[in-house]
């Protein structure tokens, strides 16, 4: 029993677990300031247990005693190559579509992958890459995705608005897409619905996805904006993410 302890837990173990834990925190940290489903905990129980069950998965090989007569061939990572599939279900869980349209989670989704990565890594002996790789990842999420976002194509530096709109006239849809260009807002796409209303009069729903200079784009604004226009009954406004 005091050579399987010995075993198991040597001082390397010790120091893999520490380094995959470390490194984590650097990704928990990136998602916790940002108010992401991943944080500080998620992302240090993935990329923990991810090393420890790639450091049993290589020293349940190089401990196994040979059988005479009998050839056994095993991987080594075999384990570990479950991890990375196995981690699928928790960035599904992050995934997610809004009534806008729009698709959420995916860059968290990518990160609890990348968790589970640092933990393999880690256990696998391959800590200059480990470390090299957390911090590409954060110069990217953090500096250079940001500065893109800034100085690159003008695509790049437009938000996203979902706008729903309540108008009485079927001409007024025209108004408001006159509005929208006289504007500089472009319209990506636009989906209308008839609402018969109790007295039998009709009311026409208009839900309207366009797009514009980010240094331009504010809700409240953009909302006290619309809301001054006369044919705009009700009004449900979103700058996406």
């Amino acid at each position: 029993m005091h050579s399987l302890v010995e075993n198991s837990l040597t001082y390397e173990t010790i120091i893999k677990l520490g380094i995959a834990a470390a490194l984590s925190l650097a990704i928990g940290i990136e998602r916790e300031l940002k108010r992401k489903p991943i944080g500080l905990k998620t992302s240090l129980v993935i990329a923990t247990f991810s090393c420890l069950l790639t450091i049993i998965s290589i020293q349940s090989v190089l401990n196994a005693k040979p059988i005479p007569g009998i050839t056994v061939s095993t991987d080594p990572l075999r384990l570990a190559a479950q991890i990375v599939s196995g981690i699928g279900f928790l960035g599904a869980g992050v995934i997610f579509r809004r009534d806008n349209d729009s698709i959420s989670g995916l860059t968290t989704a990518a990160m609890i992958w990348g968790s589970a990565g640092i933990g393999i890594a880690v256990g696998a002996g391959f800590y200059l890459q480990a470390i090299a790789a957390v911090i590409l990842v954060l110069l990217g999420v953090e500096v250079i995705a940001p500065l893109f976002f800034k100085i690159g194509p003008k695509r790049l530096h437009t938000k996203d608005v979902s706008l729903l709109l309540h108008l009485k006239d079927a001409n007024d849809i025209q108004n408001i897409l006159k509005y929208l260009h006289n504007n500089n807002m472009e319209v990506d796409n636009i989906r209308i619905r008839d609402i018969r209303l109790s007295n039998n009069e009709m009311q026409h729903q208009v839900r309207l996805k366009f797009s514009g200079l980010s240094a331009k784009l504010d809700t409240l604004s953009l909302y006290n904006e619309i809301k001054k226009l006369p044919y705009a009954e009700e009004i449900e406004i979103e700058i996406l993410p």
